[in-house]
């Protein structure tokens, strides 16, 4: 018996695949993120970063939670926030899905639209800017800042890479997950690199996104992708990267959905499209694990949806040897660290990151 839902948090199956990995190759194991209470992985930093809070006395009983966040984040916070009593506001944009809106709004969560766009032709910054304002603005709010405070990150460190190392007992030749925030990517690189540093480690981003450098332009992939490098990730953990396009991030989630009967979002697609590549140039012996974010019943309008696919311009054909192909092609990113030490600093002062971010930062050591 649990005593809340929140309680339910972790703990989440690794799973095997049967059809679209092959015997002679790499073992890919799924860590299956959508049984957490709130959907998403991100119920895991969600928690934690509410109840340091807590413990810190930044968030007392009845207070205001303000994030920025067109999705899963936004959401875990808000399950959190009315299992434990807190005002919850989420400043989205309008590429947020329905689905989500509505998640949101049955939690209670408040939820903010932002229809500027930024210089990098997203809603981030302007999003963040907001989120920062009311923060200021309104009496006994706090500011999770999952974009900067790296407690996202330690969340990770902490908890998501110890439990997935001893479902594996320790055996693992690459670990590969999706980077937005940082959080995930950079809390588990950081894990693997202290205690397992054989283990080979790749980021996976939306072509369009300038995480590991290049030209910035818009992109259909939910839940990943930045303006900038985010806060939360050391490149130095990071071996190698890719960018996948739309069409096969979606047609990919579709594949899994078809093939093997497990449901995953559009960056998770991504994800698991490397981690076919992977597996491919290893023998049977090695062992891919790739991080399943969440589920795809979020996008059953979009992912799901043979018209909205349509309308993209994407195929439609998903069977087996057509994604494994895709997977063939693609071609890895060399990662190198930016010139521009002060970039991220520069970018905190612009965006008038809260004082409690800048102060656990300090504290944790960054």
């Amino acid at each position: 018996m649990f005593p809340t839902i929140l309680d339910t948090i972790g703990n989440t199956p690794i799973i095997t695949i049967a059809n679209l990995n092959q015997p002679d190759e790499g073992q890919v194991l799924f860590k299956y993120e959508r049984f957490n209470p709130g959907g998403s992985i991100k119920d895991r930093s969600a928690i934690f970063m509410i109840e340091e809070a807590e413990k810190r006395g930044l968030l007392k009983p009845g207070g205001t939670v303000i994030e920025s966040s067109s999705g899963n984040f936004g959401i875990s916070l808000a399950m959190i926030g009315a299992a434990k009593g807190y005002r919850v506001i989420a400043i989205v944009d309008p590429k947020t899905t329905s689905s989500n809106l509505a998640l949101l709004k049955s939690f209670g969560a408040e939820v903010i639209v932002v229809n500027e766009k930024d210089d990098c032709g997203s809603y981030h910054k302007t999003r963040i800017l907001l989120a920062n304002k009311l923060a200021k603005e309104i009496k006994d709010s706090y500011r999770p800042d999952q974009c900067f405070n790296l407690l996202n990150r330690e969340a990770h460190y902490q908890n998501t890479a110890r439990e997935m190392i001893e479902q594996c007992g320790g055996k693992l030749t690459t670990f590969i997950t999706a980077v937005s925030t940082g959080g995930q990517l950079g809390g588990i690189s950081k894990y693997l690199k202290s205690f397992l540093p054989e283990v080979q480690i790749i980021g996976v981003d939306a072509m369009g996104s300038i995480i590991f450098g290049g030209e910035p332009h818009s992109y259909r992939i939910p839940g990943v992708g930045l303006g900038w490098t985010p806060h939360n990730l050391n490149l130095q953990h990071i071996d190698c990267a890719y960018k996948i396009p739309d069409e096969q991030a979606f047609l990919t989630a579709r594949a899994f959905a078809r093939y093997e009967g497990i449901l995953m979002g559009p960056s998770s697609g991504a994800c698991a499209l490397v981690a076919l590549k992977v597996a491919q140039n290893l023998s049977a012996e090695g062992r891919v694990v790739c991080m399943i974010s969440d589920g795809g019943d979020r996008y059953i309008q979009t992912l799901f949806n043979d018209e909205w696919m349509k309308e993209q311009g994407f195929s439609l054909q998903v069977d087996i040897g057509t994604i494994r192909l895709m997977a063939k092609q693609l071609q890895p990113l060399k990662v190198s660290v930016p010139d521009n030490d002060n970039m991220g600093l520069d970018l905190m002062k612009y965006l008038n990151v809260p004082t409690t971010t800048l102060q656990m930062n300090e504290e944790l050591g960054q």
